[in-house]
């Protein structure tokens, strides 16, 4: 089994959908942010060349069902807000990982918790995983707090797990299974 995609997922005040070649102009925009990149394991953006490079990789995960790459956008206005994304899809044991960025702009308005509910729901009900994971850098506040509240548990510390921009990171290990997700409360 690998990752099919879906039709545009939709929520109160968002619609998630596979990204496009023409996302990436806005995602320039986020991406071009030293705060939004903090944390993630790669650069920040400086051109659309750099947009046009990771759009790439993530078709070349599409085609052989690796990973669903997709962006988040504002219901009626068409903005994109952010991204998120299911990867390391391992079928045998039916689990995925999750990433996300959200604007810096967009920062506390509860997107990405709404938008990653969607994809959450999509994940366990249309792909029957049985479990979902993430790593976060134990420094990022904000994204810890938004797992917990999905229902995510704190596994575990991977001490220098990571060697990113230069830096060895730690990882904060979250996982949340099929009937947490089921059984808990939105």
């Amino acid at each position: 089994m690998v990752f099919t995609a879906p039709p545009p997922l939709h929520s109160d005040r968002l619609i998630v959908r596979v990204v496009e070649e023409r996302d990436l102009p806005a995602l320039l925009e986020i991406h071009a942010v030293d705060d939004v990149t903090r944390f993630l394991p790669y650069a920040t953006w400086q051109t659309l060349a750099d947009a046009q490079a990771w759009y790439e990789r993530a078709m070349r995960h599409h085609a052989d069902g690796s990973a669903l790459q997709f962006v988040v956008e504002a219901t009626g206005s068409g903005v994109v807000v952010g991204t998120c994304l299911l990867f390391r899809f391992d079928s045998a044991s039916a689990r995925a990982e999750i990433g996300y960025v959200l604007g810096q702009r967009h920062w506390g308005c509860g997107y990405m918790r709404e938008a990653l509910a969607s994809l959450l729901a999509f994940a366990f009900n249309e792909l029957s995983l049985r479990r979902i994971e993430a790593e976060v850098d134990p420094r990022n506040a904000a994204s810890d707090r938004l797992l917990r509240r999905l229902g995510f548990t704190h596994e575990g510390l991977l001490r220098q797990r990571w060697v990113m921009k230069g830096e060895v990171k730690d990882a904060n290990v979250y996982g949340l299974l099929r009937h947490e997700w089921s059984s808990a409360p939105r």
